[in-house]
């Protein structure tokens, strides 16, 4: 597939400094009525990025998701130098847009920098047993079959190929212990080799599928019967990762109640190393009300 993909995941990147610690990023056309969580949460990474010295590279992120964010309005990040010790870094960043004359918060991150320890202790979750990329659906072949419930799955998706190992629309519902959905995901195109640019498109991805978790023990899902909003979102990454190779994503959900489920999410590279952790709460209503 062509590169301009890879380079329109670049360009939603590549924030304008406007003072210091102050960047402004944009949200490129989309027929969504809010900004894509992963978008906001991948800016918010790669402001941080900016203001952390050479050497150092993420390892946990933490952010809440406060308010929709408006496709239409720029998003200024501004970051907060929380701590600079020895081998740690760590950046708060708070994104904003003006609404109706008013300056209001929309997304909160913390990321933690590090510029690496001596290993101590090294172990790792075993990447389970499933049919690798090749040959599995893709995101056009899926969605053509369900045009009237695509819409948004496309306009997300753009930059990202995607291999699904069942229909992500109408899944059968899942019974414990065997709960967990997968899915092989890249960029498409080449990205740089800058691993600061390949956690923050990581963190990009890691919002696309997750949520639907939450529904995997009654089916259902995009674009069915429910509909859900973020609420919080972490990852945690393990080993450097290039998201412009095809990973594994895997998603699980071991509690709902109140209206909210708690969704947690493994990738592991294409060779099996087990790359990052990802945790996510989110609210789940019904469209019947």
């Amino acid at each position: 597939m062509p590169d301009s993909h890879a380079a329109a995941l670049l360009e939603v990147l590549d924030l304008e400094e406007r003072g210091p610690d102050l960047f402004v990023g944009w949200t490129p056309e989309t027929p969504l009525q809010r900004i894509f969580g992963g978008q906001v949460a991948a800016q918010a990474l790669t402001a941080a990025t900016r203001t952390v010295p050479a050497g150092r590279g993420v390892h946990s992120l933490h952010s809440y998701f406060l308010r929709p964010g408006d496709p239409h309005e720029e998003i200024r990040f501004e970051v907060d130098r929380i701590r600079e010790g020895r081998t740690f870094s760590t950046r708060r960043v708070l994104a904003r847009q003006t609404r109706k004359g008013e300056d209001v918060a929309i997304f909160a991150l913390t990321a933690d920098f590090t510029g690496g320890e001596r290993p101590v202790v090294q172990h790792s979750l075993a990447m389970p047993d499933v049919p690798g990329p090749a040959g599995l659906p893709g995101i056009d072949e899926i969605t053509a079959a369900h045009p009237g419930r695509s819409t948004g799955a496309r306009a997300i998706a753009v930059a990202v190929e995607q291999r699904y190992l069942e229909d992500p629309f109408d899944p059968a519902p899942k019974v414990a212990p065997h709960t967990q959905s997968r899915g092989w995901f890249r960029v498409t195109g080449r990205l740089p080799d800058d691993e600061g640019v390949h956690a923050a498109a990581l963190t990009f991805v890691s919002d696309l599928t997750l949520l639907s978790a939450g529904l995997a023990r009654v089916g259902g899902g995009w674009g069915g019967e429910h509909v859900g909003a973020s609420l919080d979102h972490a990852v945690w990454f393990h080993r450097p990762v290039r998201a412009d190779r095809w990973f594994l994503y895997e998603t699980d959900s071991p509690s709902a109640s109140a209206g909210r489920a708690m969704c947690l999410g493994q990738i592991w590279a294409e060779d099996g190393t087990h790359v990052a952790t990802v945790a996510q709460e989110g609210l789940i209503r019904s469209l019947e009300g």
